[in-house]
Formats: C-alpha cells, sequence, structure tokens
C-alpha cells in the first residue's frame, strides 16, 4: 500500500531550513538554561522568545486546545508534557523538550531534545543519560537509513534496530514520527519500528520529522488527567528526540540543525547536501 504525501520543490526546501533553524535555536536556548530551581514555563518563556525574536511564531500554539510554545515531559512523562510554574526542575531529572516554530510565510520545523539535570544521584544520572543516548542515537540511525532508503519504513527498521541492540527498551507505538511542510504535522506517518507495510516511495521532495520515543521499561502509556501528558505506566524514565529531515535529488539536510546533521552522521559516511546550494 502507498501512502501519499506533499512533495516540496527545492525552492519550498531552502524556505523550511529558516523554520528548522529558528526551532532550534529555541532548543538551543533552553538547554543553556537546564538547572534546578527552573520551572517548565520558565523555558516556556524563553522558547517564545527566541522564536518571536527570530521571526518567527510558535505553531505548537496552532495546535486546537493548546496554549504554550512547548512540551515540557519530566521523568516518566514520555511526550506532551504541559509546562507550568509548579513544574520545577529538580537535580538529575531527566526532562524532554518538545518545539516547533513557523515562519512568517507558513513553513513549519519541529524538534525535540533530552537533557539531563545537573546534579543527584550518580547512578540514576547515568542511567538517564545513557537512555538519552539510546534514543539519540537510533534518531540517528534513522535519519542515516533515510539517505539511502527506498521505501520510508526503511527508518524505522533502522530506528528499532538501534535500540534493540542496545539494551531492553520500550519503543512507543501509538505514538510516531510524521511529514512536515504547510502544517506541522502532515502525511506521510514515519513510525519507529518495522512495520509489515514497507510505506510509501522515499522521492526527492519528501519531508519528515523523525521522533524516536522511547522509556527505560515498558512501552505501555496512559494519559494524565490534564488529556495532553503521555505517562509510562510503569513509572519507567522516558526520552524523545526529533529533527525535521528533507530529501532532494543531491541527497538529505537535517533542517532543525545548523550543519545538516553533518557531524552526526559522519560515522555513517554520510554528508548532508545542503538544498541552498543545489
Amino acid at each position: 500500500m502507498r501512502q501519499e504525501y506533499t512533495v516540496k520543490t527545492t525552492a519550498q526546501m531552502v524556505r523550511m531550513v529558516e523554520a528548522g533553524l529558528i526551532t532550534e535555536a529555541a532548543l538551543l536556548a533552553i538547554k543553556a538554561a537546564i538547572r534546578p530551581g527552573v520551572s517548565t514555563l520558565e523555558l516556556d518563556a524563553i522558547a517564545e522568545a527566541t522564536i518571536v525574536k527570530m521571526g518567527g511564531h510558535s505553531n505548537f500554539k496552532l495546535v486546537p486546545g493548546y496554549f504554550h510554545t512547548i512540551c515540557a515531559s519530566i521523568n516518566d512523562e514520555v511526550v506532551h508534557g504541559i509546562p507550568s510554574k509548579t513544574r520545577i526542575l529538580q537535580a538529575g531529572d531527566i526532562i524532554s523538550i518538545d518545539c516547533g516554530a513557523e515562519t512568517a510565510d507558513g513553513w513549519n520545523g519541529d524538534s525535540a531534545m533530552t537533557f539531563i539535570v545537573p546534579g543527584g544521584d550518580e547512578t540514576v544520572a547515568k542511567a538517564r543519560q545513557t537512555l538519552s543516548d539510546v534514543t539519540e542515537g537510533s534518531l540517528w540511525a534513522g535519519i542515516a537509513a533515510l539517505a539511502t532508503a527506498k521505501r520510508l519504513n526503511e527508518v524505522g527498521a533502522a530506528v528499532e534496530k538501534h535500540i534493540r541492540g542496545q539494551g531492553r527498551y520500550g519503543i512507543l507505538q501509538e505514538y510516531v514520527g510524521h511529514g512536515i511542510g504547510r502544517s506541522m504535522h502532515e502525511d506521510p506517518p514515519v513510525f519507529n519500528y518495522k512495520t509489515k507495510v514497507s510505506g510509501p516511495h522515499v522521492v526527492p521532495g519528501l519531508v519528515i520529522a523523525i521522533e524516536p520515543m522511547v522509556t527505560a521499561g515498558s512501552a505501555r502509556t496512559h494519559v494524565l488527567d490534564d488529556d495532553w501528558t503521555v505517562s509510562s505506566s510503569d513509572g519507567s524514565d522516558a526520552s524523545h528526540w526529533e529533527h525535521s529531515i528533507a530529501v532532494h535529488e543531491k541527497g538529505i539536510w537535517v533542517l532543525t540543525a545548523s550543519d545538516g546533521g553533518a557531524a552526526k552522521l559522519a560515522p555513517f559516511g554520510i554528508v548532508p547536501v545542503d538544498p541552498r546550494n543545489i
């Protein structure tokens, strides 16, 4: 079965670079502010100020019923955690920040990073850092697979293979990646595991967000009473990493990384090609 998706032109992918760089800047500003005693609402304000300063606006706020610039998910919270002035970071916490920006002319970026709050128990912090590293590693394995993929689920297979090779971790199945462009969420779905269906053909003009969500225990989750926050059912820690990537006739480019993913893709022997230079 082939699923259709909107193919972008090279010129459109160039416009999406701006959205990606704004999104990255917001996440890096948050990274610099991560420390014990900071509230997730303060982090939200930092992201908002960064995006506005760079001429964009939050695309998360365009989602019906959501009123913040980021999702901030702590410890057993996997995704969609709502920022709050009462959610104060503690030493050793693991926190995943999901953020997106839309440019003035309507192109979107979407990315997520996981951080370990400095301090706390060293053993706990080490285990949480390992979880984050495994998740990030699976993201880059998926991006590397996209560079040569014929069908989209080669990405999901690569993500799963990396995670399974690192130990016993839970891979969320009900929450997946997606296409991105004029809307933050478009077709096609991007699974983080191998499926029976090989997925649509990968052709120049495909732009997707790959986003593995991984727990240190069971993959089962539940939604909290706020109707947004997704938490692991067994209380295990979680991590979430995401990048938006463009496929063009000369290769791939990670839109939400300033270097297009060059540093992280180098071990795979892949050199990304900037669509602005085509």
